[in-house]
């Protein structure tokens, strides 16, 4: 009699023991799921446009290159497959119906938007380690880019929110860029400068070489 209420008695325990621990265990579970989704909304508070752009980019191959339909701050919109992602900048080919290649800098001040389609989400939002040191290219700002097309002395075709202008860049200060306007195809000889205009960095949109 003695031995059955001692057994009975020990079984109760271990069944409050049983009911602790699975509570204990759920309490646990749900506090780590409420952390993690914590930590989840601070890394995606912190990501960049750039950040999305990259995460994306490093998706790309050469079979399945990465194709971004961008809107820019013109209202304008290219279809363009980024090359070399910037720290505020991106080069990029342009895809048209033309089919003849052409490339452009795009600022990402100058994105009003960039359209995805629902698989791209998720990719979008992945962290990426850019591995080892940042490469120079991710070092360097749009002015560092536009100052090497002008030691280059390349014509360029400058799409501003007032327009368009064709010219050849002849300085670049630490906001705006001198940009001597002549005609498409033209040497840049003072003979053949229209005008010589002063862009600001927030007004340009996008570069096309």
């Amino acid at each position: 009699m003695w031995c059955r209420r001692q057994y009975r008695l020990a079984m109760r325990w271990d069944k409050l023991f049983d009911d602790l621990e699975s509570k204990l265990e759920r309490e646990i579970t749900a506090d780590d799921l409420e952390l993690d989704a914590e930590e989840e909304r601070l890394r995606l508070g912190r990501l960049s446009i750039r950040d999305r752009i990259v995460a994306l980019h490093a998706r790309s191959t050469a079979a399945a290159p990465l194709t971004l339909a961008v809107v820019l701050i013109t209202g304008s919109r290219v279809t363009v497959r980024p090359v070399i992602i910037g720290r505020d900048w991106m080069s990029a080919d342009i895809v048209d119906e033309s089919g003849r290649p052409a490339q452009c800098i795009i600022p990402f001040a100058a994105l009003a938007g960039i359209s995805l389609g629902a698989s791209h989400i998720a990719p979008s939002l992945a962290t990426t380690a850019e591995n080892g040191h940042p490469t120079l290219s991710q070092r360097l700002s749009v002015s560092y880019v536009l100052r090497d097309l002008c030691r280059r002395r390349r014509a360029v075709s400058l799409l501003l929110m007032a327009g368009e202008v064709y010219g050849t860049i002849d300085r670049v200060g630490r906001d705006h860029v001198d940009i001597a306007v002549h005609e498409r195809g033209a040497v840049r000889r003072e003979t053949a400068v229209s005008e010589y205009r002063l862009v600001p960095f927030s007004s340009l949109a996008l570069v096309r070489l």
